[in-house]
């Protein structure tokens, strides 16, 4: 860490003595700021991804008015900024097409700005990638701050989690289990505060690891939104950035190879979403640094998991906190960790979790007793997923884990929806469920449709998983037999796109294997006679997403934006 403080990058617009001084001064002149307040002191962007169509992400102009009172109190100048908001629930066709805009959105204003550092106010599934993704590729000195998850849902004082429990009433009430009265009851029930899922679905997954990235004080990302706590933690964030900048402590040194494999290893021990796998790649791909899917294999093995939180476990986020939280969960396993890891905290993560308790043992396991003995997601290879594919394992039917079925298959999710219920379905519990075309071309934008309803002819005998297979994602709050993020997709032409009704395939987790039994001059014949699908976009972002995306095991980002730079006018002085 650097012990002399670095010139200010803002100064080259507030600290000029002349035409283009006088301007930018004039400007937040505008706003009623004095003069002293912006010049020599450091500036300070609070990147706030608050809004009213984003209900995870809805109370953060508070925690961004608790970040400024930080800052001031340090001697530095906040500016709150906004950028592009992800409503998972709400946008279409999915938040996954979007989240590379918000990267590039959040990239672009910090280098436009006169920013010397920043604070990343996250919570909803992809804005906590889009902005790590972001503060990677312009690298100035970063925090992250996490609106936190919402309250634990209440339903006849049974404890209930949004998503997790939203699919398994839906199946209730599709089985004839459950009344439309009493489903609307639940609906009611479930989201009662500010803040993002509270089960371990992809918004607690990657707050969690942007702590295990190093990226936020210890102990940040599990506070409840409605905590006071989660003010505190935003005031004390707000203080430290000034300390970053003033160190000039830049996310290239804190993200590093030995920070993503804490993520990886974290993320495993946890239970946590398989869209980290996509998420982690593509900021790993933002660093530059190779990270491939075998090692988050490798990782997985020796990892075993052991937070008791669903979908893989009993309880919820709110539970964790109190437990003890991540910093807990990671002194558990420290010794397994890259402990001299540095940190936003100017501390090691050895150091940052040393004196973390556990309050909760049936929520906060040991390695010994976990609940399960190997990480909660798997890399699978085979011939029906050349360049991989993952299944969490945690929150499977164990029994199919090692399964050979009859594929029932469906060209998109439209056919799927049209099919579903149909009474001729020819389909059993042995089965297993192919969607294709749900990648990032295919969909487009890899919704989170993989995790398909079992038909409720199926529910109505009592059936609770059956097999599933596709080339799209699922929301970390799912659970059930799922393979997904197949790739290369169908629509890019992956062997997926080759399968057909009655087709056996066999799927084999102990070795890594997910295979199409047909032989190999078939799977090719099948393969060249494809028929053409017409782009679902020809303007505008969605066409720019089309021509560029990669597939999912490179991270689903845009190729021109891996590695590091960022043009040449990036650093010009005007």
């Amino acid at each position: 860490m650097a012990n002399d403080k670095p010139k200010l990058r803002s100064q080259d617009w507030f600290g000029r003595e002349d035409k283009l001084g006088f301007i930018h001064r004039s400007w937040m002149k505008a706003e009623g700021f004095p003069d002293k307040v912006f010049r020599g002191r450091p500036v300070v962007g609070i990147c706030n991804s608050w809004s009213e169509l984003t209900s995870c992400n809805a109370h953060l102009r508070q925690v961004a008015e608790a970040v400024k009172r930080g800052v001031w109190s340090a001697g530095g100048f906040p500016l709150e900024f906004p950028t592009i908001s992800l409503a998972e629930p709400l946008m279409r066709p999915s938040t996954m097409m979007f989240r590379n805009l918000m990267a590039m959105d959040v990239e672009e204003s910090i280098r436009a700005h006169p920013l010397d550092g920043v604070v990343l106010l996250c919570g909803c599934d992809k804005t906590t990638p889009a902005q790590l993704m972001g503060a990677a590729s312009a690298d100035i000195p970063s925090i992250v701050v996490p609106g936190g998850p919402m309250l634990r849902g209440m339903y006849k004082n049974e404890p209930i989690g949004s998503g997790t429990d939203v699919w398994r009433f839906d199946d209730e009430r599709r089985a004839g289990r459950m009344t439309a009265g009493e489903f609307c009851e639940i609906e009611a029930c479930m989201s009662r505060s500010a803040g993002h899922c509270m089960t371990m679905g992809t918004a607690s997954t990657m707050t969690s690891l942007a702590e295990a990235l190093g990226m936020t004080l210890t102990g940040c990302a599990n506070v409840p939104a409605a905590d006071s706590r989660r003010m505190e933690f935003a005031h004390r964030s707000g203080e430290r950035i000034v300390e970053l900048i003033n160190e000039d402590v830049r996310p290239s040194q804190v993200m590093t190879r030995e920070a993503l494999e804490n993520a990886i290893r974290v993320d495993m021990a946890i239970g946590g979403s398989t869209n980290a796998i996509i998420h982690l790649k593509a900021i790993a791909g933002r660093l530059g640094i190779d990270l491939p899917l075998t090692r988050f294999d490798e990782i997985s093995r020796e990892t075993p998991v052991i937070l008791n939180v669903s979908p893989s476990g009993k309880y919820l986020m709110e539970d964790v906190f109190y437990a003890g939280g991540l910093p807990a969960v990671m002194n558990e396993m420290i010794d397994a960790l890259h402990g001299g890891a540095i940190t936003v905290t100017g501390k090691t993560m050895a150091e940052n979790v040393a004196n973390a308790e556990v309050h909760n043992r049936d929520v906060i396991l040991t390695r010994d007793k976990p609940l399960q003995t190997s990480g909660g997601t798997v890399i699978l290879g085979g011939n029906l997923c050349p360049n991989g594919a993952v299944i969490k394992t945690s929150a499977a039917d164990p029994k199919l884990l090692q399964h050979t079925g009859r594929a029932v298959v469906f060209e998109d999710h439209a056919d799927f929806m049209n099919r579903l219920e149909d009474p001729d379905l020819e389909i059993d519990e042995t089965s297993v469920m192919v969607l294709k075309n749900g990648g990032p071309k295919g969909a487009p934008g890899m919704p989170e449709v993989g995790n398909l309803s079992i038909p409720a002819k199926l529910l109505k005998r009592g059936v609770k998983d059956i097999l599933r297979i596709s080339d799209a994602r699922m929301s970390g709050t799912s659970y059930g037999a799922v393979v997904l993020h197949v790739a290369p997709e169908a629509a890019m032409g992956g062997p997926l796109a080759a399968v057909q009704n009655g087709d056996e395939i066999r799927l084999d987790v102990e070795n890594r294997k997910l295979d199409l039994l047909i032989d190999e001059h078939e799977l090719s014949r099948r393969l060249r006679s494809l028929p053409h699908r017409d782009p679902a976009y020809d303007r505008g972002y969605g066409r720019l997403f089309l021509d560029n995306v990669l597939q999912a095991d490179e991270g689903c980002d845009f190729g021109f934006l891996k590695g590091k730079g960022g043009g040449r006018w990036a650093t010009l002085p005007f």
